[in-house]
């Protein structure tokens, strides 16, 4: 399909700083839930999706990531001098991603149901996006704090307000990022032209999902894997 993402970005590079003790000596994407890191978690979305081309970012306790994934095949986007937030991270990662519409995705949720990469791949339009937002009910948010991020309207087209929550994975286009002249900004800088272009568009998850950002939230995914039959 003209214009569809072969490459993905999965974000591994923050602190983790909700997670207390837990990241004193290890990056969050290597705390361990079901039995393996976060990060292992996420690849075995992308590799289910048979996505070719993936970077991963490192920041906070690099080798222990990089050393992980040597023979993963997964690209390494350095960013040891500063933290870049998920906007200038993706930016910095370009000459690595080969161009066009890229996937992102959080290491640090659990899943289940319907594999969310593939999900987006099918629901992808780009002559009429510049980004898909895979959403959650805010009821179904697993250890997820807040009101939620985005209103949506009958042809899936997204507005800012409380109601549906983001979960970490999309697709981009990557063009807007030149226009945000910070070197550290968030994804939501990009999000808000894309929305003053009524190009942002959403779909919700048809499955589990849990945000794994507290140590609570271990024993929350645990749960929600064994009840799915996936541990």
């Amino acid at each position: 399909m003209r214009g569809s993402p072969s490459s993905l970005m999965l974000f591994a590079a923050g602190r983790g700083t909700r997670m207390g003790a837990l990241t004193n000596d290890r990056p969050k994407p290597m705390i361990e839930v079901a039995g393996k890191p976060l990060i292992d978690h996420a690849l075995a979305l992308v590799r289910g999706a048979a996505i070719p081309n993936v970077v991963a970012n490192v920041h906070y306790l690099p080798d222990q990531i990089t050393e992980h994934l040597k023979d993963s095949g997964v690209l390494i986007s350095d960013e040891t001098d500063a933290l870049l937030e998920t906007g200038g991270g993706l930016r910095r990662a370009l000459p690595l991603l080969r161009g066009g519409p890229v996937f992102t995705l959080n290491s640090d949720a659990v899943w289940t149901g319907t594999n969310p990469i593939s999900r987006l791949l099918a629901e992808w339009r780009p002559d009429e996006m510049d980004g898909l937002l895979l959403l959650v009910e805010r009821q179904n948010a697993r250890g997820h704090v807040g009101a939620g991020d985005f209103h949506m309207d009958r042809d899936g087209r997204l507005s800012r307000g409380p109601g549906l929550v983001y979960t970490g994975a999309q697709i981009l286009t990557t063009g807007l990022l030149a226009e945000i002249p910070e070197a550290a900004f968030s994804l939501n800088r990009v999000w808000d032209l894309m929305l003053d272009r009524r190009r942002l568009y959403g779909i919700v998850h048809r499955g589990g999902w849990c945000d794994v950002g507290s140590p609570e939230g271990i024993a929350r995914a645990e749960a929600m894997l064994k009840a799915a039959g996936n541990v």
